[in-house]
Parts: structure tokens; sequence; C-alpha cells
């Protein structure tokens, strides 16, 4: 009878429900923890409600948990009410973590009268008392270097003062440190940094800002409204950052950015066999542009994949050729045709065209995507890539029509890419059809998780090895060859429209962006290049091929 009376008293207490003090505390801590302040601010009375908006709620507690540099909080259950100076209080403890303060735990007495929360600003973390505020004193530490690949350093110093010991060459893909934008204030606060404090703005210091700033320290304090004296809550020290490695050729970024010449561009260089970046100059990532002719590598890999050409495919002498009822001519009204070598050794728009219906939307967006289109570039960890959010190169999942199909298949149309993305077609073609990542980390946690992507059969990357050696020994890339090393390349000339400010002309000079694409030495590869001339007024057998042979040969 006793067992059945005790197991009795401990259901009905087991089954009973909470005060409404405590249950409204619990809702409003667990939905703290879950930074759900319009659920918090709904627990609130009716006189608090009245005297705080939502939003003044709200901005009360996301600038407390701005000066903690607040990472998360967790609740422990409330504990039961009791009375305080003639009120009712539900106190809780909390364990807040911040990034610059380490973990604040502290009993936070929630006040509850009329129906609710009895809500004062004291209340936004814990710790607090009635009538006091949260401020802290910040303490960067010392910002680490970022390294070349043979160690030497590319930026270095305290993030006020960073220096480049190789110059101005570095800095274009070191990047530079400074004032952060507005839109960003409000997180790099919660990460310890306030406003003012110099920041990766670019390149590899924004992409990495956390691990080169390291972790500020100083103290958080609990300062008085009416007095200004202040109370420690938590204090640390700060931990200094941590320095990167990238895959950087000194040499070869020097020569990168020697090449561009200060132009609008960009130049991207990558190792032939792993694919890790060598250089980086100018918009090399950044700013897509139509790739012209060297997408025909892409449409003649679709094509022969595809089983719609030969190698041995002979095509008719033409200026120009009909796809979908429009004419497309061939760069500068020109006669070409013969032999496919031929063909793409002259990158005859008047075959290339006709091969876009020919290989089908699907087939030519597949073979696009394997080669890395309509994915971001992997530079870094996947995690970093999310944050920094570089522009991809694209091309439509559904083209359109035969015309934007022909379009599409020389290079122009709604088809954008960048150098990098080239040159990592380029380097898929000198490493037997494998595509692999283009880090420009070393450091193995911050580099891709992408596995390689076999994009074609060795055979077939020979065959484009030929072709491409074809478009230096005798076609429109001649300018990009080099006494070194024999250059298998691809020229591109992509027309953007007429010139602004023209009065009407019969024939519209138009603005060209120069591109070329390339691997060197043809028979063992070493090195992948691409080079891009934005409105460049010429072709990019003339202006980006001799750029890029600048590059090859420093590099060789």
């Amino acid at each position: 009878m006793l067992v059945a009376v005790v197991a009795f008293v401990l259901g009905a207490t087991a089954g009973a429900p909470g005060s409404p003090e405590k249950d409204a505390a619990e809702r409003f801590t667990e939905a703290w923890a879950r930074q759900d302040f319009a659920a918090m601010h709904r627990e609130l009375n009716l006189a608090s409600r009245r005297a705080v908006s939502e939003a003044e709620f709200s901005a009360a507690h996301r600038g407390a948990e701005e000066a903690a540099t607040l990472r998360g909080l967790t609740p422990a259950s409330p504990q039961d009410a009791i009375s305080v100076d003639g009120g009712t209080v539900v106190p809780v403890t909390i364990e807040a973590r911040t990034v610059a303060f380490g973990r604040v735990e502290a009993d936070l007495e929630i006040p509850f009268s009329d129906g609710g929360i009895a809500w004062d600003p004291s209340l936004a973390f814990p710790g607090l008392v009635k009538d006091e505020h949260l401020e802290n004193r910040i303490e960067l530490a010392p910002r680490a270097p970022i390294l070349a690949a043979d160690g030497s350093a590319l930026a270095e110093g305290a993030a006020g003062a960073r220096s480049h010991p190789l110059g101005s060459a570095a800095i274009d893909v070191a990047g530079e440190v400074g004032a952060a934008d507005d839109a960003d204030l409000a997180a790099l606060a919660r990460q310890g940094f306030p406003p003012g404090t110099p920041v990766g703005i670019s390149g590899i210091e924004q992409a990495l800002n956390a691990r080169l700033a390291g972790r500020p320290g100083g103290s958080l304090l609990a300062v008085s409204d009416s007095g200004g004296s202040a109370r420690i809550l938590a204090q640390s020290e700060p931990r200094p950052g941590a320095p990167v490695k990238t895959t950087i050729d000194p040499d070869l970024q020097a020569s990168a950015v020697s090449a561009l010449a200060g132009r609008f561009g960009g130049i991207a260089v990558l190792d032939a066999r792993n694919g890790d970046v060598r250089a980086l100059a100018g918009q090399a990532f950044s700013a897509p542009q139509p790739p012209g002719s060297t997408f025909k590598i892409v449409t003649t890999t679709a094509a022969l994949q595809r089983g719609v050409l030969s190698l041995d495919d002979e095509f008719p002498i033409l200026d120009g050729v009909n796809v979908g009822g429009r004419f497309i001519s061939n760069a500068g009204g020109e006669l070409c045709g013969g032999t496919f070598p031929e063909a793409f050794a002259e990158s005859c728009n008047a075959d290339f065209a006709p091969l876009g219906p020919m290989i089908g939307n699907d087939a030519l967006v597949a073979t696009a995507e394997r080669l890395g289109f309509n994915s971001p570039p992997s530079l870094y960890a996947p995690r970093i890539v999310r944050a920094v959010d570089p522009p991809q190169p694209t091309i439509p999942v559904e083209i359109g029509d035969d015309l934007d199909l022909g379009v599409s298949a020389i290079g122009q149309g709604e088809v954008l890419t960048t150098p990098l993305q080239m040159a990592s077609v380029a380097q898929t073609v000198a490493n037997g059809g494998v595509r692999e990542p283009t880090s420009v980390v070393a450091n193995r946690k911050l580099r891709p998780e992408a596995e390689p992507v076999r994009v074609m059969s060795r055979r077939m990357a020979h065959d484009l090895t030929d072709l491409m050696v074809g478009v230096v020994t005798g076609g429109t890339g001649i300018a990009g060859a080099i006494v070194e090393a024999q250059v298998a390349g691809k020229t591109g000339t992509a027309e953007l429209g007429p010139e602004p400010g023209q009065e009407d002309p019969a024939e519209p000079i138009q603005i060209k962006d120069a591109w070329f694409t390339a691997f060197a030495p043809a028979d063992s590869p070493r090195l992948a290049i691409a080079v891009m001339l934005v409105d460049a007024g010429a072709s990019g057998g003339e202006v980006a091929a001799p750029a890029a042979a600048q590059v090859l040969s420093a590099g060789l």
C-alpha cells in the first residue's frame, strides 16, 4: 500500500504543470537561445510591450550581443519563482559563449508581474543588474602573414600597417586590409572587430580574415548607467592569427602582373598536373565575361563525345553560316574551312556555330558543367567559398533555340567565364582529360574538398592537344609561341556590342574582349594559363596571346 502511495505522489509531481512565472521564463530563455526575439517579446507584460517595441527590444539584445561577441547561449532550467524586494523573480542560470572573452555564466533574475515578464535593458545579457549596460575593451591579436609556396611573405605586419615584401604584384592575390563595408560591421562586431578595425577587404586577406586576424581578447564590462563605474564580467588574452601558406609562385605572380600591365582584365596560371593556382593577376576570377572562341575547346569536346564530329571531317570554305535564321559571320568576315584541324586553328565560326544545335542543349551544358561551369571556383574549402561567394562561370541550363545554341557554341550569348575557369579548361586537356580543383592555399584544412573529375578520355585529350598546338604553330595564336617549349593554345575574341558614341556608322566598331588559354610544354605540361583583356580593341591572338607567352616564358 505504501509503495502505491509513493508511486502516486511521484507521478502526480512529475505531471504537475509549472507555475505561470516559471513557464514564461522557460519560453523566454529558450527563445533567446534560438535568437527568436519576436517570441521573447511576446512573453513581456503589457506595460513592457507598450514601453519597448519589438524592434527596440531586438536592437537592445543585438547591441548587447555585439558588445559581448556572442556565439551562443545555453539556459538552464528555470528555478522556482521567489520573492525579492516585494516582487516575483525567476532565477535562471545562463551560460554565454563569446568569441573574445570566453564563457560567461551568471544567474539572471527574470522579474514577473501583471501576467508577464517585466523587462528592462539589464536583461539583455546575463550578469548585468538593473541600471547597467554592456561595454567592451577589445585588444586585437597580431595579424599573421600570408606566404607564397616557397615560404616568402606575400603580406605581413600589423593589420593597420600591412606590408608586401614582393611589392604591389602580391596584392592581386593577397588582397588588402582596410575599413569594412557598412553591411559587414554587425557580423564583424560579433567576431570581436569593432567599427574602425582594419580587416581583410579583398583577396585572401578577406577570405581568411578570421584565421589571419586571430582571436581578439580584452575585457567585457558591466557599466553603470548613472556614473560610469564598471565591473569586469569576463576577460581573456588575444590569440595570434595563424599564417596562410598559398600555392603562389612569387616569380610567376610578378610575371603575370607585369604582363597584365595595368590593363582591365585578368590572368590565371595553374599547375597543369594538380590544378594548384600559381598566379592570379587582376580580375582573374571576379569579373565573368563572354569567353569567345576559347569556348570552342568545350564545344569540340562535346561534339566529339556526342559523335556529331570527327577529326577527319572537312568543311566548305565560307565567310559565315546561317543558324536558326541568322547569319553568323567569321571574325572579320574572312573565308575559312577545310579540315577540322584547320577550322580549329583558324577559329572558324562557320564550322563551329552549326555544332551547337547538333550537340543539343543537354549535352553542351553537361560538358560545360563537367569542366566547371555553373559551379563556384574551388579556391578554398567549401565553407570559405560560401562566405566569400565569388561569381560563378555560367552557361544557361536551358540555352534556347538553334540560334542561341549556335551563338553559345562560339562562346557568345549568355556564356560567361573567367580566366581562372578557362585556365582550368586548359589544365584539364593538359592533364589527360582530368580536371583538378584549383586550390590557392596549401594548408590542408583550407583546401577544396572537390575530387578530380574525368571530363574526357586520355585519347581525346591528346587529340585536343594536337588541335591546340595547331593554333599556335599555324593558326590564330602564333603570337603565343615561346622559344622555351611548344605551347598548345586557343584564342578568343568576344564582341560585346558597338563602342558608345558612334554616329550610326555602317560598320560600327565593336567592344572586344581578347582571350587566350594555353598550356606548355605541350608534350609534358607544367603550366596552364588563361588571359582575358576587357575592351582590348584587338583580337585575342593579337594582344592576349603575347601576354600569355610572356608569363609562360618566364615560368619555363
